[in-house]
């Protein structure tokens, strides 16, 4: 039973703008990809994959949520191999990790030796499906990632205030989704018109991976330290291309 009256408080307040925020961080990775995975297909194909991927997303966290119970019982050992105990929540950070670095590797490669789809019909139908399906087991890892942490981050509200957190987990979740569906566009363009920020994307995707990796061996890296590094390596590139930008305008003045 949800406790609805929780998201008048000033707690529950304070608790679903900071969820939100942290869930729209969170997606950032997941907005990335599916930019990324979607660059071969034409424009209006790109948008109903990306409209697609972040639909499929949204469903995988609320349903995600109507099982929280389920989730949680996924952090029992089913299995022990060389002293690693193995877990449903461990396995789908392995499984999805690994596939992160194997995906954004030969998306680099492919960047790397200009490798684009075949333009005839038939082939980008099946690339769009294909796409859809590599964007679902994606949403699946985050989706995963994502619940977990509102779980731990609202636990501290339900000891303190005695209400159940669900209603403000569910709300959150479906206001980041929106607002990234709104600027997944823009995000898409500015990194597909960029190759050189492409590559710090591609980057990104791989460090997370690895991470994901390492949280499946109960090796726990602050995301924190992630997103900072993105960001100041995003923020030297702008500054890269905004000199380079200057440059031409010099030397078509000059001539």
């Amino acid at each position: 039973m949800l406790d609805f009256a929780v998201i008048l408080t000033a707690t529950g307040l304070f608790y679903f703008v900071v969820l939100s925020l942290l869930e729209i961080i969170l997606g950032i990775d997941n907005i990335i990809f599916i930019s990324i995975i979607t660059e071969p297909l034409e424009s209006t194909e790109r948008r109903k994959a990306r409209n697609i991927g972040l639909s499929l997303a949204l469903i995988i966290r609320l349903i995600l949520l109507t099982v929280v119970g389920w989730i949680m019982g996924l952090t029992e050992p089913f299995t022990t191999i060389f002293g690693w105990e193995m877990t449903g929540q461990k396995l789908v950070l392995l499984i999805g990790g690994l596939f992160l670095i194997y995906k954004s590797t030969m998306e680099m490669h492919d960047s790397m030796t200009h490798k684009h789809a075949d333009p005839n019909a038939s082939n980008k139908k099946k690339s769009l499906k294909a796409i859809i399906i590599q964007i679902l087991l994606v949403d699946i890892v985050f989706s995963f990632d994502s619940i977990i942490t509102a779980i731990g981050m609202t636990n501290g509200m339900a000891k303190e205030t005695h209400h159940n957190p669900m209603i403000i987990i569910y709300l959150a979740v479906i206001v980041s989704m929106f607002v990234m569906m709104i600027f997944a566009k823009p995000i898409s363009e500015f990194i597909i018109n960029r190759p050189t920020v492409k590559m710090i994307a591609l980057a990104f995707l791989v460090t997370i991976g690895v991470v994901l990796v390492a949280e499946a061996f109960d090796q726990h890296v602050p995301k924190g330290y992630i997103y900072f590094a993105m960001v100041y390596s995003l923020t030297v590139e702008m500054i890269n291309l905004r000199m380079n930008k200057n440059k031409e305008k010099n030397i078509d003045f000059n001539e």
